[in-house]
């Protein structure tokens, strides 16, 4: 006779009930007298100083080190995971108390999707732009004898490309970070795949990252209007300042674009406004 095997069931996996958070209020006053709205603006302010001294740096290191050998320094790979890196970390350090955001564009999307108020928008971009030059400024105070000489890390439109292909590579990156910081931070992904554990800065750096790789050998990769304004500020060169437009516009057309495609076209909230609309009795 055969012997009895016993069969033992595999554990189900079932979707945590969601429903959608309410969206932020357009203005929310009641935010400016909180603490944690004032802690969230430092934490972006020390997050976009940090995030800027070691790219910057890294950079300007880079053209250094390898002005004698082209061999030498980290190469275009050694800055762009510089970038990604830092994204990756300062993400992960700052999501919890501000939503580590670290980038105008960012903040633009989010406001455009509702998830945070005007009030908040507006402050966050200052508190990004205060720090990028900070950041930058610190730079330039500890490597002063290079910091002009190698370019000051200022984004600029590299020679033999228009100005239209800088926007529009600016554009295409910028929506493939803010894309990948919606998909990544989606409380209903996170509730429905509740089993599959995924840490939301990794993928939001690994996007810096491979943009970086496509775009600095035509705009030396800005994707956040702020890391270009401290560069510019600092640096105070007339072709970064005549460029400077593309570093803003182009964010944040791909910001906007990337949260209407999120919001509208993968979350459906077209179809379920519709929806709500018609089975209104009262329409």
């Amino acid at each position: 006779m055969g012997k009895d095997v016993e069969v033992s069931e595999q554990p189900e996996f079932t979707a945590k009930d969601y429903t959608d958070p309410p969206p932020a209020a357009l203005i929310d006053l009641e935010e400016l007298t909180k603490w944690s709205f004032y802690r969230a603006l430092i934490a972006e302010f020390i997050a976009t100083l940090l995030f800027l001294y070691v790219t910057v740096a890294t950079v300007i290191g880079y053209k250094r080190v390898s002005e004698a050998d082209q061999c030498d320094g980290v190469g275009v790979l050694g800055i762009a995971w510089a970038f990604g890196g830092m994204i990756f970390i300062l993400v992960y350090c700052t999501a919890g108390i501000s939503g580590g955001h670290i980038n105008p564009a960012v903040t633009f999307g989010l406001f455009l999707a509702r998830k945070v108020s005007l009030i908040r928008a507006v402050m966050y971009m200052v508190a990004q732009c205060l720090g990028a030059i900070c950041g930058v400024g610190l730079v330039k105070g500890f490597q002063s004898a290079y910091y002009n000489r190698y370019g000051g890390g200022a984004n600029t439109l590299s020679n033999g490309y228009d100005k239209g292909v800088g926007l529009g590579a600016e554009i295409i990156g910028t929506f493939v970070l803010v894309y990948t910081v919606f998909s990544a931070t989606d409380p209903k992904r996170s509730a429905r795949d509740s089993h599959i554990p995924v840490l939301a800065p990794l993928p939001i750096g690994f996007a810096v990252f491979m943009v970086h790789l496509a775009t600095i050998p035509i705009t030396g990769t800005g994707i956040n209007p702020a890391r270009s304004l401290g560069a510019a500020v600092i640096y105070n060169n007339k072709k970064a300042w005549d460029d400077q437009w593309i570093f803003w516009v182009g964010p944040f057309i791909g910001a906007a674009i990337a949260a209407a495609y999120h919001q509208y076209i993968l979350r459906a909230a077209a179809i379920k406004a519709l929806g709500s609309f018609r089975s209104n009795p009262n329409v």
